[in-house]
C-alpha cells in the first residue's frame, strides 16, 4: 500500500546502537501525535482475547545522517511546515520529559546539537527534505 504521507526517523549515525535505538523509539512517539489519523483506527487483538495498543498506521522508515545533514534536514523541514520531532544530544543527560523540553528551548534551532529528527507529512516535501540522507543500514 502506498500512503500520501511519509513518516521518517533521521538519526546521527556515530551514536552507539543503544542510543540509536531510543532516539529512534523517542522520535516515533512523537510522530505518533502529528495528526489524528496517524495511527491505526482500532487496537491489536490475539485470538486468545489479549488487548494490544494501537500501532502507527504506516512504516516508519529510518536514516542515517551525520550532523550537518541532519541540520539540513531540520532547517528543510522546518522551512516547508512539516511536523517535526527533535532529539538533541543535551537530552541524554536529562532525565525526565520537563528537562528534555528545558534542553531544546534554551537553544536556538540552527545551533540544536541533534542526534535525531522525526519527520511527518505529505510524501513529496518529506522526500525533498530528505534528499541526501540514506536509509539505516
Amino acid at each position: 500500500m502506498r500512503f500520501d504521507t511519509k513518516a521518517a526517523v533521521v538519526v546521527r549515525e556515530d551514536l552507539a546502537d543503544w542510543q540509536k535505538l531510543n532516539v529512534t523509539a523517542f522520535l516515533s512517539s512523537g510522530i505518533a501525535h502529528a495528526t489524528d489519523d496517524v495511527m491505526g483506527s482500532e487496537p491489536y487483538a490475539d485470538a486468545s482475547g489479549n488487548q494490544y495498543l494501537r500501532l502507527l498506521r504506516e512504516p516508519v522508515l529510518v536514516f542515517a545522517a551525520d550532523g550537518a545533514a541532519l541540520a539540513r534536514t531540520h532547517a528543510r523541514a522546518l522551512s516547508r511546515g512539516l511536523a517535526v520531532a527533535v532529539y538533541t544530544e543535551d537530552m541524554f543527560a536529562t532525565g525526565n520529559d520537563a528537562d528534555n523540553r528545558a534542553a531544546v528551548r534554551s537553544v536556538e534551532a540552527e545551533k540544536l546539537n541533534l542526534v535525531g529528527l522525526g519527520l511527518y507529512g505529505p510524501r513529496t516535501p518529506v522526500d525533498k527534505v530528505l534528499k541526501g540522507v540514506t536509509l539505516h543500514g
